[in-house]
């Protein structure tokens, strides 16, 4: 089969700040907004239940995050609960909150029923849908549905091109490899396609890839730093002028922000290496430079460093005690963002 992918979707606006046409993109650059994901993994004993979605998403809402966000894994080294229907649970109390997957796994789930699954959760919160994609990292999740771990880079490419064909009805069925549209007839539509945001950690064929199907760009925050983010959002732009596309207009967003605001020092210590570190399978030292696990002062000066680097939107996950995590962030964090010097972490490698 000839594979053929249709262009990206220009219709979405839904994202963080990016300059409007004729508007100076220098603007921007001291502007960032911040999301909060849907708290699916257990951290710990305490069990999960509707309200407690609910309690979580109205603070965020009522906190003035700009994005609810959640993660998609089948297997993972700790429970997970499921992030597509955990979103669509709480629509009701997202308010004006963008919607945003980060990332959905269309290899894993297949792109047809992520293309329902997703038309639906558009439709019903009135097009604030963003879809972040991504192959995922995990062999034990493809090992569960029988897709060969090594063939999920192109599966993923042609999923992104399936995904548009699936949410536009359009004439021209997609043929690829591995997938077709023909035949498929999935209404009803989205009003409008959802933005398809492409998750790379930095590598040059990840940003090829975000620059050529991509209508944003989704990094990890314990997958960068404040440098590799701007090395790598240099990169991308170059990959975006051959794409014939405007770097200035193109956002980008961090995702997985695990979050733990605390000035103790010895507690700091224990979340990293007791909950964090076995969790992600990070060191702990690593997740230490790159994570806001500890003084808020400390915090806020990482998050300095990522808007000079030019991050547009932070996605903050609190690892426990949730809801008071979030209004100590807006609280105690984000204000000290203004006057903290983001040196020191700019430089973390």
């Amino acid at each position: 089969m000839t594979t053929v992918f249709p262009p990206p979707s220009s219709a979405g606006s839904s994202g963080p700040y990016t300059p409007q046409e004729g508007e100076d993109s220098r603007k921007g650059e001291d502007r960032m907004d911040y999301g909060a994901h849907l708290p699916l993994i257990a951290f710990d004993e305490r069990p999960w239940s509707l309200k407690r979605l609910l309690d979580y998403t109205e603070a965020a809402e009522g906190l003035g995050f700009t994005v609810l966000a959640a993660n998609d894994h089948l297997l993972f080294p700790r429970p997970w609960l499921d992030g597509p229907a955990a979103l669509s649970s709480v629509l009701a109390a997202t308010g004006q909150m963008d919607l945003m997957t980060t990332v959905a796994l269309p290899v894993v789930r297949g792109p047809v029923a992520l293309a329902k699954s997703m038309a639906a959760i558009d439709i019903l919160s009135g097009s604030r849908l963003i879809v972040g994609v991504g192959p995922g990292s995990s062999t034990r999740d493809y090992a569960a549905v029988g897709i060969p771990f090594e063939e999920r880079w192109k599966r993923l490419d042609e999923t992104v091109g399936a995904l548009r064909v699936l949410w536009s009805g359009g004439e021209s069925p997609f043929e690829g490899e591995f997938y077709s549209t023909r035949d498929v007839v999935l209404e009803p539509y989205p009003a409008r396609q959802p933005p398809i945001w492409i998750g790379s950690w930095g590598s040059e064929a990840g940003l090829r890839r975000t620059a050529r199907l991509g209508d944003g760009w989704l990094a990890s925050a314990y997958n960068t730093t404040p440098k590799a983010f701007a090395d790598a959002k240099s990169r991308l732009e170059r990959h975006l002028s051959a794409q014939g596309k405007d770097p200035d207009r193109f956002p980008n967003a961090i995702a997985t922000m695990f979050i733990h605001v605390t000035e103790d020092r010895a507690e700091a210590d224990h979340t990293l290496q007791k909950v964090l570190a076995p969790t992600l399978r990070r060191p702990a030292d690593d997740l230490r430079d790159r994570l806001l696990i500890g003084p808020a002062g400390e915090c806020a000066e990482k998050l300095a460093a990522y808007r000079s680097a030019g991050a547009q939107r932070i996605m903050i996950w609190p690892i426990q005690d949730e809801l008071h995590q979030l209004e100590k962030f807006q609280e105690q964090v984000v204000p000290q963002t203004h006057t903290s010097s983001p040196e020191a972490a700019k430089t973390t490698t």
